[in-house]
């Protein structure tokens, strides 16, 4: 499995201190993360249903993937999104999200877009 460039950055800024990104490394990490969540699931409907890849809009994308892909793979999916998505957002009353948080959501994210990319589909 090749490494996307999304997945490669958040990568760094999980292990690595970069010059300048103090404070705002964790909501960066969490925007790539999401982009590659975002792009698996283009790969997976360009292949299963196109009309539905070019949609630009997450949500349908989302919503249409537990009857494609099963409803434990959309239900995982849907999840990481919204977590990925609240963790990239300011939120004055909340703490930000931790490196450790970002890492369990990395794992994850791993997890799904292989089960994406190698999951079996109807075509519509």
């Amino acid at each position: 499995m090749t490494t996307s460039l999304y997945l490669a950055t958040a990568d760094r800024m999980l292990s690595s201190v970069i010059r300048g990104t103090r404070g705002a490394w964790p909501r960066a990490c969490a925007w790539l993360l999401r982009h590659e969540l975002e792009a698996a699931m283009d790969r997976y409907w360009a292949r299963v249903c196109p009309e539905i890849g070019r949609t630009r809009v997450q949500r349908p994308k989302l919503l249409l993937l537990a009857h494609y892909a099963g409803p434990d793979l959309g239900r995982r999916a849907s999840y990481l999104w919204w977590a990925l998505s609240r963790a990239g957002h300011h939120h004055h009353y909340e703490l930000g999200v931790t490196a450790a948080e970002l890492t369990r959501l990395r794992a994850e994210l791993v997890d799904i877009v292989a089960l994406l990319d190698h999951s079996e589909a109807p075509t519509c």
